[in-house]
């Protein structure tokens, strides 16, 4: 079975949630299986390995890599998205700081959180000129609807 079967997927042990980092991290994960769910699970994991920084850092670096490895080139219009990359960095970060997440297992978690993490979520905060934008792709812009806590 594929570490994630479904793009809201729900994860039944920690060895499923590890094996996606490891895929991600060693760019051997299949790119169908690149999904928002996978996006959102790494993002979980590495804020819960490390600091804020240190978390940007390795999300950014792997991703980029991770694009390299399957042929996904970054453009104006394609590729890696800085402004989604933070956003969604940040949204993990308040969903792990919410008090009722402390002392949940990994796999509760990190349901949870793609149960909670629509897609089109960006775009209560962003116009979607905005957001998609090369300026959006390329650097960390504010967003232009509502402020990020």
């Amino acid at each position: 079975m594929s570490i994630l079967t479904l793009e809201s997927a729900t994860f039944r042990t920690t060895d499923e949630i590890l094996a996606l980092v490891r895929g991600f991290d060693d760019c051997t994960l299949p790119r169908k299986e690149w999904t928002h769910a996978a996006h959102l699970t790494i993002a979980l994991w590495h804020l819960l390995q490390f600091d804020w920084t240190e978390s940007l850092i390795r999300v950014r670096r792997g991703i980029k890599r991770y694009n390299a490895a399957h042929g996904i080139v970054t453009t104006p219009t394609g590729g890696y998205h800085e402004t989604l990359t933070r956003f969604w960095l940040r949204h993990v970060r308040a969903f792990l700081e919410d008090g009722r997440n402390e002392a949940r297992s990994l796999v509760s978690l990190a349901n949870d959180l793609v149960e909670r993490s629509d897609k089109i979520l960006p775009l209560d905060f962003y116009t979607r000129e905005r957001l998609f934008s090369p300026e959006a792709r390329a650097a960390w812009i504010e967003p232009d609807l509502r402020l990020l806590r």
